[in-house]
């Protein structure tokens, strides 16, 4: 089993925590990307929208997922952390709109939880992801052979 530090090389570097960690075997590969809020890859917002930070965090999550050649059809779960259930449900729709743009249609387990408070001010959503990169066959096959 080996581990991965995933860190953007355009990113700012995290103090006290990875923004992701990939964990692989002979099976595939766990990606476990942290909460990604909506700032910029420096730690700078640029809007303090929910809709533009949740499209900011996905595009955050979706470029941690591919320091590990993880891609958003990889997802298998996501965590949202909110600041507001009624915008959140207001706002449904662009959300969704969003979500679809970026990370696609696929079947991915949710939760969103709403919370008192983020880390960061400005911060209205936070999003954090679990991917599963399956071995290729020839590599799966060799996982699955066992000794005499």
């Amino acid at each position: 089993m080996t581990r991965q530090t995933l860190q953007p090389a355009h990113w700012a570097r995290p103090k006290g925590y990875a923004n992701g960690i990939a964990v692989s075997s002979p099976m595939g590969t766990q990606v476990h990307v942290a909460g990604m809020i909506g700032w910029d890859a420096q730690g700078q917002f640029h809007s303090d929208d929910l809709v533009a930070q949740v499209r900011q965090a996905l595009q955050n999550v979706v470029e941690v997922l591919a320091e590990a050649q993880a891609r958003p059809e990889h997802i298998v779960r996501m965590t949202w952390y909110l600041l507001d259930r009624r915008e959140y449900l207001l706002r449904m729709k662009e959300i969704g709109a969003a979500f679809r743009d970026i990370i696609g249609s696929f079947d991915i387990a949710m939760t969103a939880v709403e919370v008192r408070a983020l880390i960061e001010d400005r911060a209205k959503v936070e999003i954090e992801v679990t991917a599963v990169v399956a071995a290729r066959p020839a590599g799966l096959a060799a996982a699955l052979t066992f000794p005499n």
